[in-house]
């Protein structure tokens, strides 16, 4: 087993990432994992995508309303103590439907995050 280092970080110490106007992050991350606090106001539209990344949202305070697939036919109201479960590749969007702040769980990290070429949520 190999020795790696443990890390111990406080969320008011992480740097705050103002995406958009509407839209703030904090991430931690480890070599196949990726935590995120995402700060959404309400209305902010995280638009259409998917990933490779397998992902787990955790509503902490507030809503979000997931639309899932390609057609955006399946639709989620996921609110606070709420999980939704992403798998790899799945369209989805979502849409704040109150001030909310959520955990995003990624495996592996989004490189895309850390590299900040997320043109996607950027717009």
């Amino acid at each position: 087993m190999s020795e790696g280092k443990v890390t111990w970080h406080r969320w008011e110490d992480m740097p705050k990432e103002s995406v958009t106007g509407a839209l703030d992050r904090r991430l931690i991350t480890g070599e196949r994992i990726m935590l995120a606090h995402v700060y959404l106001k309400k209305g902010a539209v995280v638009p259409r995508h998917s990933h490779e990344n397998e992902q787990i949202t955790y509503i902490l305070t507030g809503a979000l309303r997931f639309w899932i697939g390609e057609d955006e036919r399946e639709v989620f109201d996921v609110r606070a103590g709420e999980v939704l479960h992403i798998p790899s590749g799945v369209e989805h969007k979502a849409e704040a439907l109150e001030d909310t702040l959520d955990v995003d769980i990624f495996s592996p990290p989004r490189q895309d995050w850390l590299d900040k070429t997320d043109d996607y949520l950027r717009r």
